[in-house]
């Protein structure tokens, strides 16, 4: 068989044993073993249960745990098509997912799903949600729509929702949301590097940028991309103050290095549609996810020393006044609205003229990003999570509304 830089010995041999199958679902996993067995069983169930005559497999990539993941899976799994092993590569989310399509290639599927190791929530709703509009011919990507705490999902409320509506014109709920599904041909794609071509898993996409890649890759290459609607999603939640930074400047940095590469695509969008939802929406409130605003806040301010020349050199005047403002305000509601957009594309633009500057650029991002979610949470303190959404929608629509000024100060061709 090919090279497949990606599947480590054991799991291309499994692969060439198995030889071809019409439907893959892969689990990137790293330390899992108290979940993991939960969400294999639920994927073969589901498998089972709404596609009973595909031939299926599921892929278990792994990031060489030492807790006993591989084994659990390989346990739920007995009597299941499946693919149990570490990937080969740097150690990161986007790796293992690298794995999973070269085995989809390798064995010919149509359709693929992929979904995180540490849900709790998850059914076999979710694999016949995601699987069956891109089976049934109707979408070529599926994204997850869910129900999350208004604390958890905050790149996504703040940058990833946003920045992904205004720029390409789809409002993606969820581009970074962690279970997705889409056709054997955009596995192909995402595998050969897409828009940042041969170099890419030599860089975040490699890491937490994989989801953004994928959702970007995907809107721009003209695939059609519907939303399951699965509930509430129910996993292992970060606190964004404690743990989110890296995946933040990963993720961020991605989102940045693809609107460079996809700037004619997405100069030509103006506003923004809707996206097709699959599944009855319902309300659901789900399982508190504890933040520390006052943290977030003493972070912001930890940061003006350390970036406050790099703020100086990318923002517009009136960015840089909001964020002086901010750093004196007890809840830096200055990082809102217009303004956050505003900040965000002043340094989306310094990136696209200074590629090389890009990962000082993000990381410059980041505190600002600490900020902008202590105030959210402040605003939204009294709100329930539905509730909640009307603030996520305002930023969305400012990013939407200041994508003129992003167009006007892009660098030229």
């Amino acid at each position: 068989m090919p090279d497949a830089t990606g599947l480590d010995r054991r799991m291309a041999e499994a692969v060439e044993r198995i030889g071809s199958a019409d439907l893959l679902v892969g689990i990137p996993s790293y330390r899992n073993a108290a979940t993991i067995g939960h969400v294999a069983r639920t994927v073969a169930e589901g498998l089972r249960r709404h596609f009973p005559r595909a031939r299926a497999v599921v892929v278990d990539s792994d990031g060489g745990s030492d807790d006993g993941t591989p084994d659990r899976a390989r346990g739920a799994l007995d009597g299941t098509p499946s693919v149990v092993g570490a990937y080969v590569g740097p150690p990161g989310k986007g790796s293992a997912f690298r794995a999973i399509f070269e085995a989809a290639r390798e064995l010919g599927v149509g359709a693929c799903a992929v979904v995180d190791s540490d849900l709790r929530s998850i059914t076999p709703e979710w694999i016949e949600r995601l699987l069956a509009p891109v089976v049934g011919g109707s979408a070529d990507y599926v994204a997850p729509l869910y129900a999350r705490h208004k604390h958890d999902g905050t790149i996504t409320n703040t940058i990833a929702y946003p920045l992904t509506r205004a720029l390409y014109g789809q409002r993606v709920r969820q581009p970074i949301g962690g279970e997705f599904a889409f056709s054997g041909e955009l596995a192909g794609v995402f595998l050969d590097g897409g828009a940042l071509e041969d170099s890419v898993w030599s860089t975040d996409v490699a890491r937490f940028g994989i989801d953004i890649y994928m959702t970007t890759t995907a809107i721009t290459r003209g695939a059609r991309v519907a939303q399951a609607f699965l509930g509430a999603k129910i996993h292992d939640p970060k606190d964004p103050g404690a743990d989110l930074g890296p995946m933040f400047r990963q993720v961020v940095g991605t989102a940045f290095r693809l609107a460079a590469a996809s700037a004619p695509r997405w100069r030509a969008v103006s506003g923004s549609r809707d996206v097709p939802v699959v599944g009855e929406v319902r309300a659901v409130e789900p399982e508190e996810v504890r933040a520390d605003a006052a943290l977030l806040v003493r972070k912001l301010r930890a940061g003006a020393a350390e970036h406050r020349a790099t703020w100086d050199g990318a923002l517009s005047p009136d960015a840089a006044a909001a964020v002086r403002r901010a750093l004196d305000e007890d809840v830096p509601r200055s990082l809102a609205g217009a303004a956050w957009a505003t900040i965000v594309y002043d340094l989306l633009a310094a990136s696209a003229r200074r590629p090389e500057r890009t990962d000082e650029l993000v990381l410059a991002l980041v505190p600002l990003y600490f900020g902008r979610v202590a105030a959210f949470i402040a605003d939204a303190r009294d709100m329930t999570t539905a509730a909640s959404e009307r603030l996520v929608e305002e930023q969305a629509v400012a990013f939407e509304e200041r994508k003129a000024y992003l167009a006007d100060t892009w660098p030229a061709a």
